[in-house]
């Protein structure tokens, strides 16, 4: 087999794949062979056709094409290997000879990952909040532990807000009770805004046994997005209490004997959650201004299908669940189709030149990833999936994930390489000395948020070659 590699541009090549015919024996005997399985020709035994008795009885062009469908993976995959390159996606296969007992001859366009030049970093200066946690910070932070340790008391009066009111709830659309559309018993705090909009007007000023009906759009169910007539029927009105802000409540609500200590410890958790803020932060920026030093041309296919696997996602996971349409989606976020399609191409343009730098970055700094690491990193993606760490495992296993999970990590690596070297300073002019593990996992955060697809189109690179000889 002989092969040459033309660049069409940057990021895509042309390959021209001779392969001699005696090259393709083993792939002609096998297409005998599947053919002698799948066909019957009297006076014959199954699977004991002679090879002449196919080629008159159904012509030698069919076995020169099952042939051809077999052999065309391997010699692509060789002529890849041959060349060095690191296709995305799948290849684009024109048969452009193919004759009996002499030669077959092929192209094949693909996407490549491009050749990244990374520049000198170590000059990246950037600008982050700083840590400060205000008075006012722990005081909200205390009260809201105090809600959560509020109890509610029956009372016989109208209903005002912040009460806590027992109804039940009957949604018609078209005149009609929704089968989904009938709750008893449900508690709603007044004011909270958890349930349908217009339902603290309704219940307001409503007693035990009232009544009221109103209309709002559905936020869920099987007439999710449409207008309903709801009628609510209040069954108990409670008044919520407070406990009191003393000692005792911090012996209730904590494990400290005052209400200073928790008071001190809710400071130093708020400070502790603001040093993982600005340690992410700090990755975003250093992430966009390291983009900024690097030329990254991106393959348009590769970008496309890195578009439109951010809308799936978004339409048919994230909104799904939430019982939203894209069109509903972009009412509540305030933004034009058109705002949302520049955004959704923007980030996919970052992800993927995230992953072009980093992965470059990781082959330059010969970085690795231990076993210790890819299991942190698995534990921590477990905790935010929901997923039992075994499960999450058992998950990323049967998917074939676990490279991509190493390539999480490994990203991750290479970014915090590159905060280190960068002068990170705060909103008052002083110098941010990231602690070690939390500029690790920011790192793996930041990488992680602007992945691409490009992995998944690594693993397909060949199905196109699989497809291609018929016509």
């Amino acid at each position: 087999m002989k092969s040459a590699v033309e660049t069409l541009n940057p990021t895509r090549v042309r390959l021209t794949v001779e392969v001699p015919f005696e090259e393709l024996k083993d792939s002609l005997d096998a297409a005998y062979k599947k053919i002698n399985q799948q066909v019957t020709v009297k006076g014959f035994r199954k699977g004991k056709i002679p090879a002449r008795v196919i080629d008159q009885r159904f012509g030698r062009g069919a076995v020169l094409e099952e042939a051809v469908n077999d052999a065309l993976p391997k010699f692509y995959t060789d002529a890849v290997n041959e060349a060095e390159l690191n296709p995305l996606g799948q290849p684009e296969v024109d048969i452009t000879e193919l004759k009996d007992g002499e030669t077959l001859n092929f192209t094949a366009e693909v996407d490549v990952r491009p050749t990244v030049e990374i520049p000198d970093y170590s000059g990246i200066e950037v600008e982050v909040d700083a840590v400060e946690v205000t008075d006012e910070d722990v005081e909200k932070s205390v009260e809201q532990l105090r809600e959560r340790f509020a109890s509610t008391s029956p009372v016989e009066r109208a209903a005002e807000d912040g009460d806590v009111v027992t109804i039940d709830l009957q949604a018609k659309v078209d005149g009609e009770v929704l089968e989904d559309g009938v709750a008893d018993g449900v508690s709603y705090t007044i004011g909270s805004g958890e349930l349908l909009d217009g339902i603290d007007e309704a219940v307001k000023g409503l007693e035990a046994g009232g009544e009221a009906t109103f209309t709002s759009e559905l936020k869920g169910g099987s007439a999710a997005g449409k207008e309903a007539e709801v009628t609510v029927k209040v069954t108990q009105v409670a008044k919520r209490e407070l406990p009191e802000l003393d000692d005792d409540f911090a012996q209730l609500a904590s494990e400290f004997d005052t209400l200073e200590e928790l008071r001190a410890d809710s400071r130093k958790r708020l400070a502790n959650m603001k040093q993982y803020d600005q340690a992410t932060q700090a990755q975003e920026r250093v992430l966009d201004k390291l983009l900024e030093l690097v030329e990254v041309p991106v393959p348009e296919k590769l970008l496309e299908d890195e578009i439109n696997t951010r809308k799936h996602n978004l339409e048919h996971h994230q909104l799904g669940q939430m019982g939203l349409d894209l069109e509903k989606y972009l009412e509540i976020q305030g933004k034009t189709a058109e705002e949302f399609e520049t955004e959704t191409r923007e980030a996919a343009v970052k992800g993927i030149k995230t992953q072009f730098v980093l992965d470059e970055l990781v082959k330059q700094e010969k970085l690795n990833v231990s076993q210790e690491e890819l299991t942190e990193h698995l534990m921590r993606r477990a905790a935010s999936s929901g997923m039992s760490p075994d499960q999450f495992a058992q998950a990323v296993v049967e998917q074939g994930q676990v490279p991509l999970l190493v390539g999480e990590v490994a990203r991750g690596k290479a970014l915090a390489v590159v905060v280190e070297k960068a002068t990170v300073k705060d909103t008052n002019g002083e110098i941010v000395d990231l602690d070690d593990e939390e500029e690790t996992e920011a790192a793996e955060a930041a990488a992680e948020s602007t992945e691409s697809g490009d992995e998944k189109a690594d693993d397909k690179a060949d199905d196109k070659a699989e497809e291609k000889t018929e016509g």
